[in-house]
Formats: structure tokens, sequence, C-alpha cells
């Protein structure tokens, strides 16, 4: 079966990863207009950090999810376009991660924040570099490859966003 055909098996699974990150795009820019009076110049650091990447993860998560429902007949588009997703969330994954470990503001950053908000998507977008190598090559647990990476990048940052809200509004109950 060709792994295009494998990926519309996937539909409803895609449909519901693709709907779940369109809706946590949506709550993280609730959240940040909601914490307006957070997002100063004064965080700026910590928000492209933190709060960009996150938005960026679930935009990916959307992305693939619609390129795997995408009714396509050219095999070599959809594995261009998913090494390209990799590659480029693996760039901004590396920087984020060397960031956030260089990051000065270390009040209330935890051992488990470098891996949830660095290590683990980047991991994950390495998943997705090598899934459009063995989609290639036919592999046939290629799509059960690619579903657990954008699995991952999705439950991670819903942790991440759950984060980042309670940092927000630890800080903000602080303010005068």
């Amino acid at each position: 079966m060709e792994f295009v055909e494998a990926l519309h098996e996937w539909g409803d699974f895609y449909l519901l990863l693709g709907t779940a990150s369109a809706a946590f795009i949506a709550l993280m820019f609730v959240a940040i207009s909601v914490g307006v009076g957070f997002f100063t110049e004064r965080n700026a650091t910590g928000t492209r950090y933190f709060s960009s990447p996150v938005v960026l993860h679930f935009t990916a998560v959307m992305f693939v999810s619609a390129l795997a429902m995408a009714p396509t007949r050219v095999p070599w588009l959809f594995v261009g376009m998913l090494g390209a997703t990799g590659l480029v969330g693996t760039g901004i994954g590396l920087i984020n991660t060397v960031n956030i470990v260089r990051y000065d503001d270390k009040m209330g950053v935890t051992l488990f924040d470098y891996f949830a908000y660095g290590a683990i998507p980047l991991f994950a977008y390495t998943l997705l570099v090598l899934d459009a190598g063995l989609f290639a090559i036919k592999w046939p647990w290629a799509p059960e490859l690619m579903a657990a990476a954008l699995l991952l990048l999705l439950l991670i940052n819903i942790r991440n966003t759950l984060d980042l809200m309670l940092t927000v509004v630890r800080r903000q109950s602080r303010r005068p």
C-alpha cells in the first residue's frame, strides 16, 4: 500500500490533532491578551524563549496534520514538506534549547522545563526529519512514527501551555 493511502487511514487521528492544535493556538492568543500586563519589554526574552516556541510547535502539529490529510498523489511533495518542517523545527528547537539553558532569569525554571521547552520538542522534530527519510524508502511503520512524534509535540506543549499560564498568573499576582 502506498504511504499516501496509508495516511488516509489516519484521517480521524490527524483531524483530532490538527483541531486540538488550532484550539491551543487560539487559547494561547487569548491567554496572552489576558496577561497583557505581563508581556512587557522587561519579559521579552522569556516570552521569546518560552511562549513563542509553544505557538510554533502547535502550528507545526496543525500543519503536518493538514499535510497528512491533504489529498495528494505526489509522495515526494509530502516527504519534502515533512522533512522541511522537521528541519526548521529542529533548527528552532536547537536554538531554543541553548537559549533556555543560558536564560538568566532562573526564577521558577525547573530541570524538567529544560526538557519540556527544549530537548523534547527538539527530539520530536528530529523524529520528523528521520520519518521523512523513512517515508521516502517506504518503511511500513513510518505513519506510526509520524503520529508518535506529533503526539509527543502536542502533549508536551499542552503541559508547556499550562506551565506558562501558571507562571503568568503567579507573577501577575505578586505585582502591586
